[in-house]
């Protein structure tokens, strides 16, 4: 079967019944994972909110460090976060944070090394392609380097986050100051590169139009052509209710909007192992909803989640793992353990 051009996903997009197109992307999901919905026991690590970005969607950063709101965890606050999660089963940390202006690439490393040496079976999955480059610009060092070295240190893989909306003229509006798509797209080639996977993601619901999110999607397919590199992809809904962008154009995504575009990237994207239904943003029943709409990944317990809740999510911060395996068999699917590299426990 040919490929999905964008003309061609667009006239799904706008034109497909929803139980049509639903029942299109679960079949392109099915044919690659039958009834498994994959998901993981792990954490989230966000280990600052002070940055020197403040992206126009985000409730969570920090520009002052002496904000009564910011934070910064030191080494061994993070290892307690670390052994709380595992000593509950948990097989990945995701841990990302703000550009702290006073941290130096040190922080970083030592923060995997010693991550790695006390949890020497956990996966590390850390840092977005945006810290990754603000890395490379505090030690004006090239990026391989970089990607390299926090490897040695025990990076396993790279989260999606920071893509937004790679159409630069979007990107432009509401996040001038963050990295290009061109420098986003390659740090997630260089990661690629040094022999590890990456997730990818896409913010919508905001000012972005549905051809923004295919011409985003095109440019994810086309580095998987080339690299091979993505695990999955990782629609995220915007949240508009404590952020300046939200003050300015509202909430415009609906239940609808977001389970067809769950389907439609499951089916343009397909050199996609995985697109991940998130639970954190979309809410627990859209989210179940998308696992008969293409996604096969329902990510997992989480844990402590700050960014989506600071700007205004109401779902839950975390479930438990018996909570994740009966929402998923209650939707007659089978659940199936992971970590952050898609190797298994069941």
């Amino acid at each position: 079967m040919s490929r999905l051009s964008i003309q061609e996903a667009l006239d799904l997009f706008n034109n497909a019944p929803l139980e049509d197109l639903s029942k299109m992307a679960n079949h392109a999901k099915e044919w690659r994972h039958g009834k498994s919905v994959y998901w993981v026991n792990n954490r989230q690590i966000n280990y600052t909110n002070v940055c020197v970005l403040h992206c126009s969607f985000c409730a969570f950063s920090r520009i002052k460090k002496d904000s009564p709101t910011a934070y910064s965890w030191t080494h061994e606050t993070i290892l307690q976060k670390a052994e709380e999660a595992i000593l509950k089963g948990a097989k990945e940390l995701h841990i990302v944070g703000g550009l702290h202006p006073d941290h130096s690439f040190s922080y970083y490393v030592e923060m995997l090394s010693k991550l790695r040496a006390r949890f020497p079976s956990v996966n590390l999955k850390a840092f977005t392609a945006v810290e990754l480059c603000y890395f490379a610009k505090i030690t004006q060092r090239p990026l391989k380097d970089i990607v390299l070295e926090l490897k040695e240190a025990g990076l396993d893989a790279l989260p999606g986050g920071g893509a937004e909306i790679l159409v630069q003229s979007v990107r432009d509006e509401i996040c001038p100051d963050k990295e290009t798509a061109e420098e986003w797209l390659n740090a997630h080639r260089t990661v690629h590169q040094a022999a590890l996977h990456s997730n990818a993601t896409m913010l919508f619901g905001h000012i972005e139009s549905p051809e923004h999110r295919l011409e985003h999607m095109q440019m994810l397919r086309d580095l998987q052509d080339e690299t091979n590199g993505f695990f999955a992809f990782i629609p995220l809904v915007f949240h508009p209710e404590k952020n300046s962008l939200g003050r300015r154009v509202g909430n415009i995504t609906t239940p609808e909007d977001i389970l067809r575009t769950v389907a439609i990237s499951r089916l343009f994207l397909d050199n996609f192992p995985h697109i991940k239904a998130y639970w954190i943003q979309m809410g627990i029943p859209t989210a179940l909803k998308a696992l008969h709409a293409g996604a096969s990944d329902l990510d997992g317990t989480i844990l402590e989640e700050k960014i989506t809740h600071a700007a205004g999510a109401s779902s839950p911060i975390g479930m438990s793992a018996s909570q994740i395996r009966e929402l998923i068999l209650n939707e007659s699917l089978i659940p199936i353990e992971r970590n952050a590299k898609y190797e298994t426990f069941n």
